[in-house]
Formats: structure tokens, C-alpha cells, sequence
């Protein structure tokens, strides 16, 4: 039934928990998941399109719970969500035309970036400020490059939304978060149905890590809820961190 041994297979499912948790609260859950997928023998496109399986479920769980905690409204945010998977799709059905070198070479630059502006950058804490854009301008520019960059690439997507709501929509650190895991969400539903015609996933791991991202979720969404800000802001500078480490490493 699954593609995996059994041992294996909770070895995936033990990174689908950690992954849920970290994502949920500042996102990088690739980190994790994706090199252990590797491991496991999956083809590197193989692990990208079940990483996006399993990441749908934790995606979901924590949108859900930050919409429970009123810190989204999901209803007023379809729009924003909706323009995210439709350039999602364009970006992972791209992947094989546009020419992506150049920015695997600047991704690093840009997350130290992020990373020094959550760190250093006074006054960021779950208090909204001033927006700097309209509604529908951020609409109409953030999210479809988010989202087509989640889709063609994917590593450091939570944090490039997370920059977008801090710096030009005024929002909290909290509320930034919480607005993040939606467009996630619907970025991973995106690319997951490009990828389901161009890739062959591991559809039955990717479930099976996907009950884990769900019980992860709910613990990182909680807790940052909780902690806010306090927990948030260095889980983000961290993970960016790391995350350019690794892509200059694999370029290495």
C-alpha cells in the first residue's frame, strides 16, 4: 500500500509532525521534510510534489486554527487565496521553461535579508501599523509573485508572504502569520495539481505525512498563538537562516 517500509514510513511521519509544527508557526517545513523524503529514495521531483501532499494538510490545520483564533477571516481573504493557487499553477507548469538559475543564486541573499529585517527592524510585534498599499494593490502584485514563486520554486515562500504583510500591508506579526498559512495553503493546492500531471507523487506517504502535519499544526499554530510575536520572530530569522545556508550548500 505504501510506497515506503514501515519503518521508514514513520521516520516520514515523524518529520511530517516537526515540519507542521515549524511551518505553523514561521514556515521552512521543507527543511525537513524534503531532504528526509530524499533519503527515503524518492526522486528529487517525486519528494518536491509529496512534500506539497503533505504539506496541504498542515497548511490547512493552521489556517484553520489562526481563523478560529479570529486572527483571519477566511472569507474576506478567498479572493487573495484564490489568485495564490492560480499562480501557483503557472509557476510549477513554468518550472520547465523559465530559466530558474539566477534565482537559486539571489534566493540565499534575499532570506538573509528577510532574516536581518525580522531581527533588527524595531517596533515588530503583533501590533498592526500604517499599510503601506491598499488591499487590492497587495492583491494584485504580492500574492500572485508569491504565489508563482511557491509554485516554481517553493523554499522560503512563507517568508517572502510573511515580508509582504509586515512591511506593506501594516499587519501584526501574529496576523501576518496567520494571513501567511492561508495563502500556503492555497499555493500548495496549486502546485500539488500542476505537480499531479507532470510528476508521479508518493500519494499514500503523502497522505500518511499529512495526519502528522495536522497534529503538528495544531501544536505550532497554538502555541504561536499563545506566544506571538515572542516565538514567532526568532523561529522566522532562524529558519530563513538555515534555509540559505542550505541552498548555498547545495549550490556548494
Amino acid at each position: 500500500m505504501f510506497e515506503v517500509g514501515f519503518d521508514i514510513l514513520l521516520l516520514l511521519m515523524a518529520a511530517g509532525f516537526a515540519a507542521g509544527f515549524i511551518d505553523a508557526v514561521a514556515g521552512g517545513g521543507g527543511l525537513i521534510t524534503v531532504p528526509v523524503l530524499l533519503l527515503a529514495g524518492a526522486n528529487p521531483i517525486t519528494a518536491l510534489a509529496t512534500n506539497k501532499i503533505q504539506g496541504l494538510f498542515g497548511a490547512a490545520t493552521a489556517a484553520l486554527s489562526y481563523a478560529r483564533g479570529g486572527h483571519v477571516n477566511l472569507r474576506e481573504q478567498a479572493g487573495s487565496a484564490l489568485i495564490a493557487g492560480i499562480a501557483s499553477v503557472a509557476g510549477a507548469l513554468l518550472v520547465s521553461v523559465l530559466p530558474t538559475d539566477w534565482i537559486r543564486l539571489i534566493l540565499p541573499v534575499l532570506l538573509i535579508g528577510i532574516a536581518v529585517f525580522f531581527a533588527t527592524k524595531k517596533g515588530l510585534d503583533d501590533s498592526d501599523r500604517a499599510r503601506r498599499v491598499s488591499p487590492f494593490v497587495f492583491a494584485a502584485t504580492i500574492v500572485p509573485l508569491c504565489g508563482a514563486y511557491d509554485g516554481l520554486l517553493g523554499p522560503g515562500a512563507g517568508s517572502f508572504y510573511m515580508l509582504g504583510f509586515v512591511s506593506l500591508a501594516g499587519y501584526g506579526i501574529l496576523r501576518a502569520t496567520a494571513h501567511t498559512k492561508l495563502l500556503n495553503f492555497a499555493s500548495n493546492a496549486g502546485a500539488l495539481l500542476a505537480f499531479a500531471f507532470v510528476a508521479t507523487p508518493w500519494w499514500a506517504v503523502g497522505l500518511a505525512m499529512g495526519v502528522a502535519q495536522i497534529a503538528g499544526a495544531r501544536a505550532g499554530a497554538g502555541m504561536a498563538q499563545k506566544q506571538g510575536a515572542r516565538l514567532i520572530k526568532p523561529l522566522l530569522v532562524l529558519t530563513s537562516v538555515v534555509l540559505a545556508l542550505r541552498l548555498l550548500w547545495d549550490m556548494l
